[in-house]
């Protein structure tokens, strides 16, 4: 079963290569389910993250500045991480995934997500099944999940070259299923 591992420097493009990867997918009329993290930015200044369901669109806060959200949450370094959020969004759009989509996409396996048990969980549903599966993983915890799958390292030299071999090698599996 393909397990596509995604790292490398922040804003170095994972989360743009895994929704271009997402996009191509569905055009060859595949299912693509799970969910993805985006910066929450104002003024220039990141404030926070949120997390959006890839099936429905579904969008919550996985984390915001300390003081800047009526939300309750776990803390980690200035942020505090919205667990009860992620675990509606992010575990639920995983979860739907495994029983739906054909590939499974979760960007990202990191520090801030593990702060959710219901999380964890998910990661462990995903990595028992048979469903291909393209995740980022936060750079703190890529060798955890590097005997797991085929990691791949992105570099703004090389990101463009990456897609194409991710792309493929996903391709390749999805058609070999079915």
């Amino acid at each position: 079963m393909v397990r596509v591992f995604v790292t490398g420097p922040a804003g170095v493009g994972k989360t743009t290569l895994v929704e271009r990867v997402a996009r191509e997918v569905e055009r060859w009329g595949y299912i693509v389910g799970g969910m993805i993290t985006k910066e929450v930015r104002r003024n220039g200044r990141r404030i926070g993250f949120k997390i959006i369901a890839l099936d429905t669109g579904e969008e919550g806060t996985l984390a915001s500045l300390r003081g800047t959200s009526h939300l309750l949450g776990v803390p980690f370094g200035k942020y505090v991480v919205h667990v009860d959020e992620l675990e509606r969004v992010g575990v639920s759009a995983i979860r739907r995934a495994l029983v739906e989509a054909d590939l499974i996409v979760i960007d990202e396996i990191g520090p801030m997500e593990y702060k959710s048990d219901e999380f964890v969980k998910a990661i462990g549903e995903v990595l028992n099944s048979d469903k291909p599966l393209l995740a980022v993983v936060h750079r703190r915890m890529v060798d955890k999940f590097r005997p797991l799958g085929k990691t791949h390292v992105l570099s703004v030299e090389n990101r463009n070259m990456e897609f194409g071999i991710i792309l493929d090698e996903i391709m390749r599996e999805l058609k070999a299923i079915g």
